[in-house]
């Protein structure tokens, strides 16, 4: 017999960086389906315009993933003006491109932060209150370059096989505890997505890039239906199958012949000029440095 999707209305959602993109999204596709949302975000003015576009039910709130107070300030404001929180979608994130030996430290210690230790973070706190409760759901958003390594986009692919793999840790914790029908953890793998972040990326063969709402439904399904590995789209879940059965030089053979090597590679620098500088100034804690001045020969190299 199949199971019942759950009802998600009157539920309490609280998103990380849902200012723009797929959060934004994420936090449109909830509040259709009658649930309250809190639009967590580093830029409060783009919060504050999301919030306003959806109406009284959702509210927004400053929110800088890297830092516990901040985050900890996040979860109780939403708490205090829209109830306890059900779901907690961990979906802030930056990714800066370019060769891995060029990349300066200041770049990679931002990412880390932002796409590592913001959903640490998030995990913690959300689950200190789900668990006390008996009762929640998180999701992370990961990425397909979770599970393939992707070249022009290293430390970014490093971040997001994290992400996945803590996922998997911590659902086994709470399996030792007896939570895991009670607290659910769902991990997102999407493939490009026409956002701020994926601008000017190269073209796979095959594969058609997706919108933020095609994102933010798979993440209302998995919250219905208590998906774990959310493969966006669904087909890509049987590429990957068929990717771990075949030997590794066959499988690298497909993924070269599909251009999938190039995707993060042969990019539009100009395209992804003003993203990456913003980027660069995403975590207030760390300065962009000097090789930001000369990003866009470096996205090119």
């Amino acid at each position: 017999m199949a199971k019942r999707a759950r009802i998600l209305a009157g539920q309490t959602a609280a998103i990380t960086g849902a200012g723009r993109g797929i959060g934004r999204a994420t936090a449109q596709a909830l509040t259709r389906q009658g649930v309250r949302v809190a639009i967590g975000d580093l830029d409060l003015e783009a919060a504050r315009a999301t919030a306003q576009e959806l109406g009284p039910t959702a509210v927004a709130l400053s929110l800088d993933v890297t830092d516990r107070d901040s985050f900890e300030r996040f979860l109780d404001e939403t708490e205090a003006q829209l109830g306890p929180i059900d779901v907690l979608i961990n979906n802030a994130g930056i990714m800066q491109l370019g060769k891995f030996m060029d990349e300066d430290d200041a770049t990679a210690t931002r990412m880390i932060d932002i796409n590592l230790h913001g959903v640490i973070l998030g995990m913690k706190l959300g689950l200190a209150r789900m668990v006390g409760r008996g009762s929640g759901h998180i999701v992370n958003i990961s990425s397909q370059a979770g599970k393939f390594g992707a070249p022009g986009g290293a430390t970014y692919s490093a971040t997001k096989h994290a992400v996945v793999g803590l996922t998997e840790a911590v659902r086994g914790e709470l399996r030792l505890m007896g939570m895991q029908d009670r607290v659910l953890l769902s991990y997102v793998m999407p493939f490009v997505v026409n956002t701020e972040l994926g601008g000017g990326l190269g073209q796979a063969r095959g594969l058609k890039n997706l919108q933020p709402s095609d994102v933010a439904e798979a993440i209302v399904d998995a919250l219905q239906n208590g998906t774990v590995d959310v493969w966006v789209p669904k087909s890509s879940k049987r590429t990957n199958a068929l990717g771990v059965l075949l030997p590794r030089r066959l499988a690298e053979g497909l993924g070269r012949a599909m251009k999938a090597d190039r995707v993060l590679t042969e990019i539009d620098t100009q395209a992804r000029a003003a993203y990456e500088l913003r980027a660069s100034a995403s975590e207030p804690g760390l300065q962009a440095g000097s090789e930001q001045a000369r990003i866009a020969e470096k996205t090119g190299s």
